[in-house]
């Protein structure tokens, strides 16, 4: 079978090779306008970038070797180490249940964690929550460098061997420092030949993504971000270049030393810091295994935010790296930082794959100067062998279909501030993105873009495949292949945007049973779900509970016990309940939740469900919004 693949795979290559300089030498418009000429470059342009991301994607996997895991010798030599979470305007209800899950970290001797809540607002309300876990609080006035600044002040405060760093937001699992700190012993590093500068664990999120949530796509794909976390960073680990993603971290305080401290020159100071220890000589981890979950921005205004920062602070980091001239770095590790760099610009190349076919459908604006025949010869082999190739490096997690709906998501909103810091017009205000679940009524409006792509393409649609027959149709079938891929695309962008589902509150699938007293009877009963205010229970036939009445339960589970009272809010069916929790004391709510979240969120999926296909998932979205609609009609009809 890899034979075959391997066939494949050089297939790719090969075929993608010669198109890209058959291209470059026969098709570009020289004979037509200046406009035309320029898109028509910036097109052959866009595509030398595609393929070469694939490119380093194939290398990237094809020359990824299973790392060696490190083994856990003796515990008594396990080092002190530092957990420094970031705040700056989170709530404490937010923070809460972070702190609460570091002071259930496993460890050999737990008096060698050290627990910080870094506030750089030197809020009083973050002092006395601090107090109320017992563990250390450094306040920061006036911090002019955001989490960079916060975190440098904390490590002069702090002083263990190993510095494990986590947003607000982000609860790490018990087993986190036990997954990770290994990587740091000695003999870890003699068998592997490594320095282990820093081990990265996957961004996880126990929420659903904007994709997930808005396209009823909660069964169906995994989260957006889980590409890179769980398949690309790990990749990256080979070449001793994972890349620092801002939390779930964990490092050897002297790399950061030697790497300067977190750099206050950029938006995107995990990034640099960890290219900046690899520069140092100190290599990289990326793990496979969330240790970690937090929270992930729902509405567009967030989000675009969010990515936006992410795309400056790139290109300012790489600017600040001197990356192709960087001695530290291999070239290896300079490959893969590049291609990090670039992907930031396949948004310009997404929105010229756009509009390319529409100007030629509406205005006969020619950006390839090519005969049906020749462009069917050089340009199919290549496109439908990289295709199986990158349906193949994707694995589970994603396909090429979801990548071009995401690029067109965010094309629109991005492609300008990365031109605008390219060319050195900069935007180094720090701003924490909002990840309240607010479901923005506004979110529409940035929907407009993308809402008149799907109308420019269903215009062109008709315009150019109308009133041709016969040998017509076949002609033009590259151009309606496009136009069709891209409304697609488009009319999941645009369903992003508009009736979109209500967010309600997120459930935790969690396996254990419910312990109450039923009918006069002491009762095991099954747990369906938790969330941190109600608890879903399936009765057997012959149990039955009272609406009016307050139930004294225990919720158990293999780690964990919590005592609550809570009464009947809903019932779905004879014996199924819905619970609302109406009395827990603290010791019983730190419980609680860490039935919630010491673990991975399984109502949520780590792959993509194969089975469904993305006209099955655009089939149902039209579907369930023509029952909004129904419903609203038949609601003003009242």
């Amino acid at each position: 079978m890899w034979k075959l693949k391997k066939i494949y795979y050089v297939g790719a290559i090969v075929c993608s090779m010669i198109y890209i300089v058959w291209r470059g030498l026969f098709t570009l418009p020289w004979e037509q306008s200046f406009l035309e000429l320029s898109y028509g470059l910036l097109l052959w342009l866009s595509e030398i970038l595609s393929i070469f991301t694939a490119f380093v994607l194939i290398w990237n996997k094809k020359t990824w070797k299973q790392p060696q895991q490190p083994d856990i010798v003796s515990k008594d030599i396990f080092p002190d180490v530092d957990i420094l979470i970031a705040t700056h305007n989170e709530s404490a209800s937010l923070l809460y249940k972070t702190i609460n899950a570091c002071t259930f970290l496993e460890y050999p001797d737990k008096h060698k964690i050290h627990i910080y809540l870094c506030d750089d607002k030197n809020r009083p309300e973050m002092k006395e929550l601090a107090e109320q876990f017992k563990i250390n609080y450094i306040g920061l006035l006036e911090n002019r460098h955001a989490k960079a600044g916060n975190f440098n002040y904390a490590l002069k405060h702090s002083q263990s061997p190993l510095v494990a760093t986590f947003d607000a937001d982000m609860i790490p699992y018990s087993n986190f420092l036990m997954a990770t700190v290994p990587y740091f012993f000695k003999r870890y590093a003699t068998l592997t030949r490594k320095k282990v500068g820093f081990v990265q664990t996957p961004q996880s999120f126990y929420n659903e993504d904007i994709f997930q949530h808005n396209l009823y796509a909660n069964r169906a794909i995994p989260n957006e971000q889980d590409f890179f976390s769980r398949e690309v960073n790990v990749l990256n680990s080979y070449h001793d270049s994972a890349i620092y993603t801002g939390s779930n971290t964990l490092f050897l305080r002297t790399a950061i030393v030697a790497a300067g401290g977190f750099p206050t020159n950029t938006l995107t100071e995990d990034f640099q810091l960890g290219a900046q220890i690899n520069s140092c000589g100190y290599d990289s981890i990326s793990t496979t295994d969330p240790m970690a979950s937090g929270l992930t921005p729902t509405d567009a205004k967030s989000i675009f935010k969010q990515r936006t920062r992410w795309a400056r602070g790139m290109i300012q980091s790489i600017k600040n790296l001197h990356l192709l001239s960087n001695k530290g770095l291999s070239w290896s590790q300079k490959i893969i930082y590049l291609n990090g760099y670039l992907y930031w610009w396949s948004f310009l190349g997404r929105l010229l794959f756009v509009f390319a076919p529409i100007l030629f459908a509406l205005f006969d604006f020619r950006v390839v100067n090519t005969n049906f025949w020749l462009l069917l010869i050089f340009w199919i082999p290549g496109y439908g062998l990289l295709t199986f190739v990158k349906h193949d490096l994707s694995g589970n997690i994603t396909n090429q279909r979801w990548g071009e709906v995401q690029e067109l998501f965010f094309a629109l909103y991005l492609i300008l501030p990365v031109i605008l810091e390219t060319i050195g017009i900069k935007n180094n205000q720090f701003k924490v993105t909002q990840k309240n679940g607010d479901d923005s009524k506004k979110d529409i409006l940035y929907a407009i873009p993308h809402i008149v792509i799907l109308l420019l393409t269903i215009v062109s649609l008709i315009k150019f495949n109308y009133g041709k027959f016969g040998s017509e149709i076949l002609y033009g079938s590259v151009i309606t292949f496009w136009l069709l891929n891209n409304l697609i695309n488009a009319f999941f962008a645009v369903l992003l945007f508009v009736g979109k589902p209500k967010q309600a509150v997120q459930t935790f699938h969690v396996s254990g049973i419910v312990e109450m007293s039923v009918s006069k009877k002491y009762q095991k009963i099954e747990l369906c779900y938790l969330t941190e205010s109600t608890v879903r229970i399936k009765l057997s036939a012959d149990m039955s509970l009272v609406p009016e009445k307050s139930y004294e339960m225990t919720i158990i589970t293999s780690c964990y016990t919590a005592h609550v009272h809570a009464y009947v809010q809903e019932q779905y069916g004879t014996n199924d309940f819905l619970m609302a929790i109406e009395s827990i004391d603290e010791a019983n709510e730190r419980q609680l939740l860490q039935m919630l979240h010491d673990g991975f969120n399984k109502q949520l999926p780590l792959e993509r469900n194969q089975w469904l296909t993305t006209f099955d998932l655009l089939f149902d979205n039209i579907n369930r919004r023509l029952r909004i609609l129904n419903r609203i009609g038949k609601g003003r009809g009242k």
